[in-house]
């Protein structure tokens, strides 16, 4: 079992003393620290007992780096809450608390420092005020242990507590893609670019390739080590050094992220829940520019609440939009800090919801609503999902846009998405995931269409499949169309002819003089056989005949060749289908008599009883249809 604990407390409680106690590690590395005597930035130690190993993080207590304190405070299980006896809670005592509680670690155990500088009395002054502060937080039940890293005193009885806190703590999700925010990027001589951090999820391996974000560079994993020591292998929850290749480290810095490669995709809008610090002093405006945290990484960003609400005071909570100067790498679910720009002090933290820039459909009303059913989600995958699906309207979203959204593994996404596809409610067109009513919704629009055009052209032999893409699918992916009109037709509603899409049996709406019309061209041309009049001549007359005019005159003229009657032999030769057909089966008799079933010119000439003005284009038709193959000065009939 691997756990990870951070540090949390004021500058000079003794968190690092302590680390040094349980540990036997210095997690002061930087010169300039051991020169002061105090942490500025990340340190790290371990603790192995039997079935347990404790991944200690000591972050820094001066308020000048408390954005170094929570690049480490983002990937911790348990808090080592460190107050000491003789000056009991200080300010970043009470920073560093609320930190951890809008980061939501789940739970704690409280380090008394300095018992033998605070003597009985400050003890238990600081123990009454630190029970007082903790009331009604994550640590109001978490034990007291009073210590002195100088003499030792309570040392064991420490550790202890916290190996029991860890065996209690929740398992890391393995359910979602690698994931590791980097805290630091160095270069080992021999081995090339190094990169650390708490792996969030998933697990990384020798030869894995992953991707670095933002900037999406791939590399390749070259070896993986926890505490010095090389592992095949990290799992979620453990702090993990990664050797890469492809890359220089000094293209590598603190706020990037080590992620499955193709999963994740940096953004600059999320839509979040945040709550405010009941201790500000004044209400978050819309607006305001304000730092973020999230993960390793500082952005700078400006607050925007949903809906017509113009701020959020102190102690409340509310749905907002961040808006980011720069892109970070965030999943539904993740938590953040909130600081103000200047000066910089914590003021709220919260989870991501959702990201992206899409407008509300419904309005800010509705979006609120949806965000917080989406809160209230999180944690069922598979209702996750579900909103996703029906947020993303009638643009749909494809399975790796969800994967970028939720961070969850493939196979965890096709599971979830499972249950709704069965029952119906979800619709898969193609790897693109629409709710039903927005299939739906397009599926009214296409049979509305179709009536439309039928009205407005009634001879029409149906509706033009590239304009029904314009009128009702402008931009959306070309899955969605194309699932949508192959359940229309395969449900029976519609149906395809060519490059038309209509109702099945749909006939053109004929007046009398219309029908009288056809009529008279069908029987034209069943009386010319194989010898067709000109056809812009014949249609122009028969327009006359019955007040009809030119355009009209091509649309019934359509319906003729349309339903099969009349086949185009090339320009404006036309000829009726059965005449053509009994042609072709007298050609092939005479052939099935001739030497290697062989035709010429002047044999079809005698069979067709035509003119060369109509046989040589007849036979290049033949050929076109593969009826004949011409060889030479002769043709194979087939």
């Amino acid at each position: 079992m691997n756990i990870v604990v951070g540090t949390a407390g004021h500058i000079d409680h003794g968190k690092t003393a302590l680390i040094r106690a349980l540990t036997g590690t210095d997690t002061d590395r930087l010169p300039e620290e051991k020169q002061r005597g105090i942490t500025i930035d990340l340190g790290f130690a371990e603790m192995h007992e039997a079935d347990v190993r404790i991944d200690f993080v000591d972050v820094p207590g001066h308020e000048r780096f408390i954005k170094n304190m929570l690049a480490g405070a983002s990937g911790i299980d348990i808090v080592l809450f460190v107050v000491a006896a003789d000056e009991g809670v200080m300010p970043q005592t009470r920073e560093h608390l609320d930190i951890c509680r809008f980061l939501k670690i789940g739970s704690g155990v409280i380090a008394l420092t300095k018992t033998d500088k605070g003597g009985p009395e400050l003890t238990e002054a600081a123990r009454l005020e630190i029970a007082e502060l903790v009331s009604r937080t994550f640590l109001e039940n978490a034990p007291i242990v009073a210590i002195s890293s100088k003499t030792g005193d309570g040392i064991d009885r420490l550790k202890k507590v916290l190996l029991e806190a860890a065996r209690s703590a929740p398992a890391r999700d393995h359910d979602r893609a690698v994931r590791l925010p980097i805290d630091r990027s160095f270069s080992v001589k021999g081995f090339g670019a190094v990169v650390t951090g708490t792996l969030l999820s998933g697990r990384i391996s020798e030869a894995d390739e992953l991707e670095l974000l933002p900037g999406g560079k791939r590399v390749r994993v070259r070896g993986v080590q926890t505490h010095s020591v090389s592992i095949a292998s990290a799992a979620a929850g453990q702090r993990t050094a990664v050797n890469l290749s492809g890359v220089d480290h000094r293209e590598v810095s603190r706020g990037m992220v080590l992620g499955e490669a193709g999963t994740f995709r940096p953004i600059q809008i999320l839509d979040t829940e945040i709550e405010i610090s009941a201790d500000h002093s004044a209400p978050i405006k819309r607006g305001q520019r304000v730092r973020i945290h999230i993960g390793t990484a500082e952005i700078l960003g400006r607050i925007f609440p949903v809906g017509p609400v113009a701020e959020i005071s102190p102690g409340e909570t509310g749905f907002v939009q961040l808006r980011l100067e720069s892109p970070v790498v965030a999943v539904a679910g993740d938590r953040f800090i909130i600081r103000s720009y200047s000066p910089p002090i914590t003021v709220a933290g919260g989870k991501v919801l959702a990201a992206g820039s899409r407008r509300p459909r419904d309005g800010a009303e509705a979006r609120r609503q949806f965000l917080q059913r989406l809160s209230l989600s999180l944690g069922d995958h598979r209702e996750t999902l579900r909103l996703f699906v029906f947020d993303s309207g009638l643009s749909g979203v494809s399975l790796d846009e969800l994967r970028a959204a939720t961070g969850l593994k493939r196979e965890i996404i096709e599971s979830g998405l499972a249950k709704g596809l069965t029952a119906g409610v979800i619709v898969d067109a193609a790897g693109i995931y629409l709710s039903i009513d927005a299939f739906n919704s397009y599926r009214s629009e296409v049979l509305k269409e179709i009536e439309r055009s039928r009205k407005r052209e009634p001879l029409a032999r149906g509706l033009s499949l590239e304009y029904l893409r314009e009128r009702v699918f402008g931009f959306v992916r070309p899955a969605i169309p194309a699932a949508v009109i192959s359940d229309l037709e395969s449900k029976g509603e519609a149906a395809i002819d060519r490059d038309v899409i209509r109702i099945p049996e749909q006939t053109p709406d004929l007046s009398v003089s219309e029908q009288a019309a056809i009529d008279q061209i069908r029987a034209i041309f069943v009386e010319a056989g194989l010898r067709p009049p000109p056809l812009t001549e014949t249609l122009a007359q028969t327009g006359v005949d019955h007040g009809i005019g030119a355009v009209d005159m091509r649309k019934l003229f359509q319906i003729l060749l349309d339903s099969g009657e009349m086949t185009g032999i090339g320009g404006e030769l036309f000829i009726p289908t059965p005449v053509l057909n009994e042609l072709v089966g007298r050609l092939r008799q005479e052939a099935a008599a001739a030497e290697g079933q062989m035709i010429d010119v002047a044999l079809f000439k005698r069979v067709s009883g035509l003119s060369r003005k109509f046989a040589i284009p007849l036979l290049e038709y033949f050929d076109r249809s593969r009826i004949t193959t011409r060889s030479g000065d002769k043709r194979i009939v087939h």
